[in-house]
């Protein structure tokens, strides 16, 4: 929050929708930062992250599935 005179200004910090995708994807290599990690459990939605990591899980398996098909 900054104030600015008599008026309060609340930024809105909530990710966009590319900021979940990229959190689900670092945090499935690991390599998710703090700053984001802090963003994505204050202001972030948890059913969004939990339909991101369970869409990403599904791409995930079906891209190993493709490749393993493709190599045997």
């Amino acid at each position: 929050m900054a104030a600015t005179g008599t008026q309060i200004q609340v930024k809105d910090d909530k990710p966009s929708f590319v900021e979940v995708l990229l959190s689900v994807f670092a945090a499935a290599l690991g390599v998710q930062n703090s700053k984001n990690q802090e963003r994505d459990f204050t202001s972030g939605n948890p059913v969004v992250f939990i339909v991101a990591g369970l869409i990403f899980t599904i791409v995930f398996i079906a891209t190993l599935v493709t490749i393993v098909h493709f190599v045997t």
